[in-house]
C-alpha cells in the first residue's frame, strides 16, 4: 500500500530531513509549515499518518490535533521537545496516537511509523463483532458506536483498546498486555498512554465517567470490561 504522510512543523530543517527520509522509505510525503497550511492541504487530500509538532505560531499543535480528530481517522504522531509526562498526556488527550520526543533517532521514528501504519490497516475481524453495554451499542466491523441512539465518535486507538478488552470480557487485563497489543511491545511500560485513552473512552461511553460501570480499573493490574 502506498501510504501518504503529512509532516507539520515550522522548522524548515526538520521538514526537509523528514521529507527526504520518508520519501526514501517509499512514503508519499508532503509538508506544511503551519497548522493553517495543514488544514488547507487536508481539505482535498487524505493522509494515512500525520507527524505533528506541538510548538508552532498561530494554531498550535494541540489545537490542530483536536481539530483533526474531530473528522479524521489518520494516525497522528506528535514530535515534540516537551518530554514531561503532563505534556505527553495532553497530547494523547488531544487525540494523538503516539508521542515521540525530540531529538529522536530516525530508525526509531521509522519503526513507530511502520507500526502505526500496520495497525491502522489491520481490521477488527477477530473477536466479537458487536458489543452492548446498556444503551451503548458498538459495531466493531463498521467501527460505529451509538449511545442512546446517537452516534459517538471513537478514534482508531480508542476502538482498538475497547476491542481488545471486549475479547477478554469480565477478566482483568494487565496494562502491559493491552499496551503491547494496541501500540506494540516497545510501549509495554507506557502506562500513561493507556490511562489517557481509558479516560477518553469513559467520557464517551460511560453514563457517569467518574463512576465507571463498564471500564473498571483493577488496581496494580490493569483494566476490566464489565459487560454484565
Amino acid at each position: 500500500m502506498n501510504f501518504r504522510i503529512l509532516v507539520v512543523d515550522d522548522d524548515m530543517q526538520i521538514r526537509r530531513v523528514l521529507r527526504t527520509t520518508l520519501t526514501a522509505a517509499q512514503y508519499q510525503t508532503e509538508a506544511a509549515a503551519s497548522a493553517e497550511e495543514a488544514l488547507d492541504m487536508m481539505k482535498d487530500r487524505k493522509y494515512h499518518l500525520i507527524l505533528l509538532d506541538l510548538s508552532m505560531p498561530g494554531i498550535d499543535g494541540l489545537e490542530l490535533c483536536r481539530r483533526l480528530r474531530a473528522n479524521s481517522d489518520s494516525e497522528i504522531i506528535i514530535l515534540s521537545v516537551r518530554s514531561i509526562e503532563a505534556d505527553v498526556i495532553a497530547g494523547l488527550d488531544a487525540g494523538a496516537d503516539d508521542y515521540v520526543t525530540k531529538p529522536f533517532r530516525m530508525p526509531e521514528l521509522l519503526a513507530r511509523i511502520r507500526s502505526a501504519l500496520r495497525r491502522s490497516t489491520a481490521s477488527l475481524e477477530s473477536g466479537p463483532p458487536h458489543l452492548t453495554l446498556d444503551t451503548v451499542i458498538v459495531d466493531f466491523r463498521a467501527r460505529r458506536v451509538t449511545m442512546q441512539g446517537k452516534d459517538v465518535r471513537l478514534t482508531p486507538k480508542e476502538f482498538e483498546v475497547l476491542h481488545y478488552l471486549a475479547t477478554h470480557p469480565e477478566k482483568p487485563v494487565p496494562h502491559e498486555e493491552i499496551l503491547s497489543a494496541v501500540w506494540g511491545p516497545e510501549h509495554s511500560e507506557h502506562h500513561e498512554y493507556l490511562r489517557a485513552f481509558i479516560k477518553q473512552l469513559r467520557k464517551k461511553i460511560e453514563p457517569e465517567p467518574a463512576k465507571p460501570r463498564f471500564l473498571i480499573t483493577e488496581p496494580w493490574v490493569g483494566y476490566k470490561l464489565q459487560v454484565s
